[in-house]
């Protein structure tokens, strides 16, 4: 009896109100029970961590989500043409202007009273289909140097490096502008650490000295010589002016519409001459053509002309200079003259096996 007295504490309170008891029992079975239920309460209180999840490409996202994007080829042929010049242009058609009267256009409002910019830059926009021969398919991103007949200031800096053997070649290379000119001794300098190849924007080669040139191989990566990308050749005067006065430009799809890809690229100034410019706008749209796939339809669905700060875009017509649809005859005829062609040296025939 002592003994469960001593396990039991109670605790006497006397209401003021009444006479009655009411005990608490304190003892030991009771805390354990109550521990229980105190760590099941902490348990359901335990904050949620959020993961925090990096970027996720639109291909490997949820399918759920539908984002609905609007189809950037501009197909305004179902709209009517504007009988008049005073017309809200979304229900219209684009008008289309010659390059001559779009150059004047931009002139106009680069005028000292307007923008006051005379010699600001011609920048051309060009939009593709880059869909290839199947459904399934499309034309790879591609980087092209094209040839004009009418060099400008561009801006960029353009360090050539020639690769040749012979005086002819190397006095050639000199005279059409390159930085640096050189043969066996070159390649030396650059194999012992003398001479960077970095320093140099493009790398040319003449085929006679491709089989001392492989050595650079490593070295070069891409940017070794190879008739694709027109840097080995035998005319290397050719060469060396459309490297350092031609237009670079690179072509690149969209990336949630594979269909589509855009050219941006300069062709001049303002202040040029505008058969010049219009020379210049010719030139590139045909080297663009050159990349087209082997299918139905156009390639190059739509040309823009435009200047900074201008916002104004004025639409040409860019089938004046290039073919509107694949010409297969005309295909086959190129290809058929290419296989005609045979090297000027063997070491050509060699640089083409090597390129292949």
């Amino acid at each position: 009896m002592l003994s469960l007295l001593s396990t039991m504490r109670t605790l006497v309170v006397r209401q003021q109100a009444g006479e009655a008891l009411r005990c608490l029992h304190l003892t030991a079975v009771a805390e354990a029970a109550r521990k229980g239920t105190r760590e099941k309460a902490r348990k359901k209180k335990v904050k949620v961590e959020v993961k925090k999840v990096g970027f996720i490409p639109h291909n490997q996202r949820d399918k759920k989500i539908n984002v609905k994007r609007a189809d950037k080829h501009v197909d305004d042929s179902w709209k009517q043409v504007p009988k008049d010049d005073v017309y809200v242009g979304r229900y219209y058609r684009w008008p289309v202007y010659t390059v001559a009267e779009a150059i004047q256009c931009h002139r106009e409002t680069h005028h000292p009273s307007m923008y006051n910019v005379p010699n600001a830059p011609l920048n051309v926009e060009i939009e593709l289909n880059m869909q290839g021969e199947k459904a399934t398919r499309f034309v790879d991103n591609f980087q092209r140097m094209a040839m004009i007949p009418h060099k400008f200031h561009h801006g960029e800096e353009r360090k050539i490096i020639v690769f040749t053997k012979g005086n002819e070649e190397i006095a050639e290379a000199r005279g059409a502008g390159a930085s640096l000119v050189g043969g066996v001794e070159l390649i030396k300098d650059i194999t012992g650490g003398e001479l960077l190849l970095s320093d140099y924007q493009f790398i040319i080669a003449h085929p006679n000295i491709l089989a001392e040139l492989v050595a650079l191989r490593g070295l070069m990566k891409r940017k070794f010589p190879n008739p694709k990308s027109e840097t080995l050749g035998t005319n290397l005067a050719e060469m060396i002016v459309k490297f350092s006065n031609g237009i670079a430009y690179s072509a690149a799809k969209d990336e949630y519409q594979q269909n589509f890809g855009l050219i941006t690229a300069s062709v001049g100034t303002l202040d040029m001459d505008a058969q010049h410019l219009e020379e210049n706008v010719r030139f590139l749209l045909q080297d663009v053509n050159t990349m087209r796939p082997k299918r139905d339809g156009r390639f190059i669905t739509r040309v823009l002309l435009k200047s900074a700060p201008s916002s104004e875009q004025l639409k040409i017509d860019p089938f004046v200079y290039i073919s509107e649809l694949y010409d297969k005859s005309a295909a086959k005829s190129s290809r058929d003259a290419k296989k005609e062609v045979a090297p000027a040296e063997p070491q050509a025939a060699a640089a083409a096996a090597a390129a292949n």
